[in-house]
C-alpha cells in the first residue's frame, strides 16, 4: 500500500508543479514588501570562477532561465533575482563554499526542495543559492534499530519507499513528500499529517551534522536514542531554517511500517460535536489512532468543483473528519473501529461516515484533504495560514475573519487541518493578490492568535512572510537570545538573511 500512496502522490506532485508554471510570476519580494537590501557583496565573475572550479561541471547555474526555477516559491507569492546557483555533492564542498562566502560577506540562501510556504527557500535580493538536491545518498539503515542515516538532500518520498522494503516508514508524511527534501523538513521542523502518532522531528532526528557559516563541520551525528552528554546542539539546527547553519547529514529514528490501516471519513453539523468526536476517539481508539484530521464545507466544496474531488459521502455536512488508525492486527483494529463509530453513531455526534481499509479507498479519502491546498490556489490568489490554538478555540478565527473582511473583495474563507495536534490551516481566497487584504489580514490574524494563547507558525515555520511577526508568539527576551545565537554562529549575517529575524 505504501508503494501505491508514493505512485499516487508522486501524480499529484507532477500535477502540481505543471499547473504552477502556468501561473505569472509574482513582483519581486523586494518591490512589493519594500526592504532594503543588507551590506552584503555582488556576486561577481571572480567569485563564479572560484566556485566553478571548486564544485565541477554541473556545480555551479548562471544561466538566467534556469536561476528562475530556484527564485520563486511553489506558490508563487515571493520572489527574488538571484543569478548564482551552486549544487554541491558533499560536505566538504558545503563547508568551502560557506568559508569563502563568509570571508567575503556573500549573502547564501540554502534551498531544499523549495516547497516553502512562508518564503524562507527563496532570495529576497540577489543571495547564492545554495541548492541540496545533488547530496542525496542514502548512507545506512539499521534495521533492528529502526535508523536510517541519509544526506540532507534526499526527497522524503524516495527515503519512504526506501525503508518500507524494510518494514520501516519514515516519521513525517507530507503532501509534498513528492518533491521536499529531508534536510528543508528538518531545518524548518516540519509536522504533517501524523505527528499527532509519531510527533515532530525534535523528537525524531538523533543526530545531524551541519556546517556553520564560518565552514565548521558540526559532528553530531549521533545513532543512539538515549545520549544525555552535554548540550543537544542537533536542536539548535531543528526548525532554524538554514540562518544557524546548514544540514548536510540526518539520522532518523523511524518506526516499524503499520500491518492494518482503517480509515473512517464522518460528516458532522458543528464544530462542537468535531471537538466530541476526537476526544472520544483518543480514548476509544487511544494506541492506534495515527491521524484526525478536519475540514469544512467549504473547503469541501472547493474541492469538488476545482478538482472534481468526490466527496465520500453521499450527504451534504458542515464538517467532516478524516480519522485513521494504523496497527499491527487488522482484526483488533477494526473491531475497535467499528465499536468507536458504533458509538458516535447511537450518541448523536456523527450525522453520517464511511470506514475502510481497502488501499484503494484509503487513497481516494486522503486524496481529498491532501489537494486542498491545491484546490484552492487553482483559480484564487491564497492567503494561507498556518497556527496552533487551544482546541477550544480551534476554528471560532474562521467567523472572526469573516466578520474582519465583510468590506473587502474576498471569495472565500475556509479552515482545516491536523486537529489532533491543533494546527488549523486558515485560507483567504481572492481573485488575485490584494494589498488592502493583506493589510487587513496581518496584523490582525497574529494579534487574534497571539490573544488566544496559540503560536502564529504551527509547522511551516517563519521564514520571511512572518519574519516581522515573531513577537506575537516569542517574547522579547526569547527573541533576544535568538538573535545572540544568530550572532556567535553567524557573525556576519550570511545565511539566509531577511528570514526568521527582520
Amino acid at each position: 500500500m505504501m508503494l501505491a500512496m508514493g505512485r499516487r502522490l508522486k501524480a499529484i506532485e507532477c500535477f502540481l508543479r505543471r499547473w504552477v508554471s502556468s501561473r505569472p510570476d509574482p513582483e519581486l519580494t523586494a518591490l512589493r514588501y519594500n526592504v532594503k537590501r543588507g551590506s552584503y557583496a555582488v556576486p561577481n565573475d571572480t567569485h563564479v570562477a572560484f566556485f566553478e572550479k571548486l564544485l565541477g561541471p554541473g556545480g555551479v547555474i548562471t544561466d538566467s532561465q534556469e536561476c528562475d526555477a530556484y527564485n520563486v516559491d511553489w506558490l508563487k507569492i515571493v520572489k527574488g533575482s538571484s543569478r548564482l546557483v551552486l549544487r554541491p555533492r558533499s560536505t566538504e564542498e558545503v563547508s568551502a563554499v560557506l568559508r569563502y562566502c563568509d570571508e567575503r560577506r556573500l549573502a547564501l540562501c540554502p534551498q531544499s526542495g523549495n516547497t516553502s510556504l512562508v518564503g524562507g527557500s527563496v532570495p529576497v535580493f540577489d543571495e547564492i543559492v545554495l541548492s541540496m538536491r545533488l547530496m542525496d545518498r542514502i548512507i545506512h539503515t539499521d534495521e533492528l534499530a529502526g535508523v536510517v542515516v541519509c544526506e540532507a538532500g534526499c526527497v522524503l518520498q524516495r527515503l519512504d519507499e526506501h525503508l518500507s522494503g524494510r518494514d520501516l516508514m519514515m516519521p513525517i508524511d507530507l503532501g509534498a513528500k513528492g518533491s521536499c527534501l529531508i534536510g528543508g523538513n528538518v531545518s524548518t521542523n516540519a509536522g504533517g499529517l501524523r505527528l499527532l502518532r509519531y510527533g515532530n522531528l525534535h523528537g525524531n532526528v538523533l543526530g545531524l551534522e551541519a556546517v556553520m557559516a564560518n565552514g565548521n563541520v558540526i559532528d553530531c551525528l549521533n545513532t543512539l536514542k538515549k545520549d544525555n552528554t552535554g548540550y543537544h546542539l542537533k536542536h539548535l539546527f531543528i526548525g532554524s531554517e538554514g540562518t544557524l547553519g546548514v544540514v548536510t547529514k540526518l539520522a532518523i529514528q523511524c518506526p516499524n511500517l503499520p500491518k492494518a490501516i482503517n480509515v473512517a471519513f464522518l460528516g458532522l453539523r458543528d464544530f462542537k460535536k468535531v471537538l466530541e468526536t476526537y476526544r472520544l476517539a483518543k480514548g476509544e481508539l487511544s494506541e492506534i489512532l495515527s491521524s484526525c484530521e478536519m475540514m469544512d464545507r467549504v473547503s469541501m466544496d472547493i474541492a469538488e468543483q476545482a478538482l472534481g474531488l468526490k466527496n465520500p459521502l453521499a450527504s451534504e455536512n458542515d464538517f467532516y473528519m478524516l480519522i485513521e488508525t494504523s496497527g499491527s492486527q487488522l482484526s483488533h483494529d477494526e473491531e475497535k473501529v467499528k465499536a468507536f463509530l458504533e458509538k458516535v453513531m447511537e450518541l448523536g455526534i456523527v450525522d453520517d461516515g464511511t470506514v475502510t481499509s481497502d488501499p484503494s479507498k484509503i487513497q481516494k479519502i486522503w486524496e481529498v484533504r491532501e489537494r486542498l491546498a491545491e484546490a484552492m490556489s487553482k483559480e484564487h490568489y491564497l492567503f494561507k495560514y498556518d497556527i496552533s490554538l487551544p482546541l477550544s478555540e480551534f476554528y471560532s478565527i474562521v467567523a472572526v475573519l469573516k466578520d474582519h473582511l465583510k468590506d473587502c473583495d474576498v471569495r472565500y474563507i475556509t479552515g482545516f487541518g491536523h486537529l489532533g495536534d491543533g494546527n488549523l490551516h486558515v485560507q483567504v481566497l481572492t481573485s488575485d493578490y490584494d494589498a488592502k487584504v493583506n493589510a487587513r489580514l496581518e496584523p490582525f490574524i497574529f494579534e487574534y492568535t497571539s490573544k488566544m494563547r496559540g503560536s502564529i507558525s504551527a509547522e511551516h515555520g517563519i521564514g520571511f512572510k512572518k519574519a516581522k511577526f515573531l513577537r506575537y508568539s516569542k517574547d522579547e527576551s526569547a527573541i533576544e537570545l535568538m538573535r545572540n545565537m544568530k550572532r556567535a554562529m553567524d557573525p556576519n549575517g550570511i545565511l539566509n538573511p531577511y528570514k526568521v529575524f527582520t
